[in-house]
C-alpha cells in the first residue's frame, strides 16, 4: 500500500544539499545487458536541485571498506522528488558489481553532489547535437528528459552507439520521445548484428563521413560528447579536422590527467635532519577530529589527513567531483583543481583537499 504521508509540497520542503546525503532506493530497473537504473529518494524529505547531465558521488558499504564511485545522474531535474543514476557492469567492476548484488529497494546509501559542469545549461545554445556511445547515454538522457518536460520544441540532434541493437540503452524511451518531440532527429549506430533482433539501421563506427548523415548541420550546433574516452578523441578529432568551432564542443570524462608523481610518505628524519624537514612542514590542524598534523611540502591536504587518520571522503582526487570539499577555517592554500568546487563556495571558505596544498598554517573542518 502506498504512503500517502509521505507527500508534500515542494515549497513545504528544503533543497538537497551539495553535501552528504543518505539516499533510499526506490527503483531498480533492467535497462540493457548488464544495465540497470537505480532510483533513489532523499532519507530526510528534500528535493533535488542540480542540472541536467551532472553527476553523484555515491559512498559504497562494500565488505572492504567504504567504496566511492562517481556517476551522472540520469534522470532530469523537472521531476524533482526522486532521482537516478544508470549504470553498466563491465567485467571488471567493483562498485557497479556491489550495487547489482546489494542494492534493492529499502536500501540506503550515502551520497555527495550533485556537481560538474557538463550541461546545457551552462552552454545555452538554439541547436544541440548529443553524441555518446554506451553508458555516455545517461547525461545526454537526462538533457533530454529535461527538454522534453520544459521546452520540448528545441531543435535537437541525438546520435548513440552501441555495440549491438539491444545494447542500446534507453531505446524504447528514446524512440518514444522521437514521436512527441518534434525537433529530436535521432541517429542510432551499430557495430554488429544481432541473433536477437532485427537491424535496418546505421551500422559501422562514427566518423566523417556518418556523421553527416546522421546530422548534416553538425556545424551549426552546441556539441556535447559523452562515452569510452577513445570514442570522445576520435568525435573530437573528427569534429576538428572538420573545421568545426571546438569552443561549442563539450565532453563530460572522469578520467584523471596527467599529474606530477605524489611525493613519498613523510617519515621522521634522523635527529641531525630534523631541523631541515621542519622547515619544510606546515601544521595542519583538523578540528572536528581533534587532531593536528604536519604537512610535508608537495603534499596535498587530503594526504596529510590520510597520514594522520583523518578520514575525509574522496572519489576522483583530481579535484573534478567535489566530494573531498572540506571548510577552512584558517589560512591559505595552493588550489588546483578540474570544476568540483563553485567560486561561491570558496568564497566561503571551502577547499578541495585533494588539490590544495597549504601557503601556511591551516585549520581544517574535518
Amino acid at each position: 500500500m502506498t504512503d500517502l504521508g509521505l507527500y508534500r509540497h515542494l515549497d513545504q520542503m528544503t533543497p538537497w544539499n551539495d553535501r552528504l546525503q543518505v539516499l533510499e532506493v526506490i527503483g531498480v530497473s533492467d535497462e540493457a545487458p548488464d544495465v540497470k537504473t537505480f532510483t533513489f529518494r532523499s532519507d530526510n524529505q528534500t528535493w533535488f536541485r542540480y542540472k541536467p547531465g551532472q553527476f553523484v558521488t555515491l559512498e559504497l558499504p562494500t565488505a572492504d571498506g567504504p567504496l566511492m564511485r562517481t556517476y551522472t545522474l540520469s534522470s532530469s531535474p523537472s521531476r524533482p522528488f526522486s532521482i537516478a543514476v544508470t549504470v553498466k557492469a563491465q567485467a571488471g567492476s567493483v562498485g557497479t558489481r556491489w550495487m547489482f548484488d546489494h542494492l534493492t529497494p529499502g536500501s540506503h546509501v550515502k551520497a555527495y553532489g550533485p556537481t560538474g559542469d557538463f550541461s546545457l545549461h551552462s552552454h545555452p545554445a538554439a541547436k544541440y547535437l548529443f553524441i555518446s556511445a554506451g553508458s555516455g547515454v545517461t547525461p545526454m538522457m537526462s538533457m533530454l528528459r529535461w527538454l522534453n518536460d520544459c521546452a520540448p520544441w528545441t531543435d535537437v540532434g541525438f546520435v548513440n552507439c552501441a555495440r549491438r541493437p539491444e545494447e542500446i540503452i534507453f531505446r524504447k524511451e528514446l524512440e518514444l520521445l522521437g514521436s512527441r518531440m518534434p525537433g529530436l532527429s535521432l541517429g542510432f549506430m551499430i557495430e554488429e548484428r544481432s541473433s536477437r533482433e532485427g537491424w535496418f539501421g546505421h551500422m559501422g563506427r562514427i566518423d566523417a563521413i556518418r556523421l553527416p548523415l546522421l546530422a548534416p548541420d553538425f556545424r551549426e550546433r552546441e556539441i556535447f560528447c559523452c562515452g569510452p574516452d577513445p570514442f570522445m578523441r576520435a568525435v573530437r578529432g573528427m569534429l576538428d579536422s572538420a573545421g568545426f568551432d571546438m569552443t561549442k564542443f563539450h565532453q563530460e570524462s572522469f578520467a584523471a590527467p596527467v599529474v606530477e608523481e605524489i611525493p613519498a610518505p613523510f617519515t621522521w628524519p634522523a635527529e641531525n635532519e630534523a631541523a631541515i624537514i621542519v622547515e619544510a612542514a606546515t601544521p595542519i590542524r583538523f578540528a572536528l577530529s581533534d587532531v593536528d598534523a604536519a604537512c610535508v611540502a608537495g603534499q596535498t591536504v587530503l594526504q596529510t589527513a590520510r597520514a594522520s587518520g583523518v578520514r575525509i571522503p574522496a572519489a576522483c582526487e583530481f579535484g573534478l567531483c567535489g566530494t573531498c570539499k572540506v571548510r577552512k577555517v584558517s589560512g591559505d592554500v595552493e588550489m588546483s583543481h578540474n570544476g568540483g568546487i563553485l567560486d561561491h563556495e570558496i568564497d566561503d571558505g571551502f577547499i578541495l583537499a585533494c588539490c590544495s596544498k597549504p601557503l601556511s598554517a591551516l585549520e581544517i573542518e574535518a
